[in-house]
């Protein structure tokens, strides 16, 4: 059952917070532009560091925003803060297009490749050459996954930065300890 609210989230709150902050980043930054198109002229994606990175810190998101999920449902409760009803409001539609998108990123990467007929690699050499089930979906039709794929991309990333300056504002103007709530450390 969950505590009563504190000040600050817990330690493991935080961790999941800033390692899918920076996986995500990270796989912003690498995402294989032109991916489809590299692939539909022969390139092995094995070969290129870049998508194999991209591709594993998808996966890493997934398992990441799962497991967040599960801990969000029997952590401490979170902090609460006195703010005005529309930050209120602001504040819980971004995180909640947040968490959507979390899951809807590797949603979308899996029907792109299954779809297509491309490879998932990942460190360490795993691959999964073919997904039957994707790409024989009714799903698999409905839409270039890759073109929604690379618009989520973009839309996680402005939100995120959103996100962030809410935080730097809740900070620098307010003062009333949001984003320390979130910060590592000793509050």
């Amino acid at each position: 059952m969950k505590q009563a609210s504190t000040t600050r989230y817990d330690t493991l709150s935080q961790a999941f917070h800033w390692t899918t902050a920076i996986a995500v980043v990270i796989a912003f930054i690498l995402g294989p532009g032109g991916f489809g198109r590299q692939m539909h002229e022969g390139l092995d994606p094995a070969t290129r560091s870049d998508i194999v990175w991209h591709e594993s810190l998808g996966i890493l998101v997934l398992v990441l925003t799962v497991a967040r999920l599960l801990w969000v449902a029997v952590r401490p409760a979170a902090p609460t803060f006195e703010m005005a009803g529309w930050m209120q409001l602001a504040s819980k539609l971004v995180h909640g297009v947040l968490w959507t998108l979390l899951l809807a990123l590797p949603a979308t990467a899996l029907l792109a490749l299954g779809s297509e007929g491309h490879p998932l690699t990942l460190l360490g050499g795993v691959r999964v050459d073919q997904m039957p089930l994707i790409a024989n979906s009714s799903l698999a039709a409905l839409a270039d996954w890759g073109d929604v794929h690379g618009f989520l991309g973009d839309a996680i990333l402005a939100l995120a930065g959103l996100h962030a300056v809410a935080a730097i504002y809740h900070h620098v103007v307010l003062k009333d300890g949001v984003l320390s709530s979130m910060r590592p450390g000793k509050g």
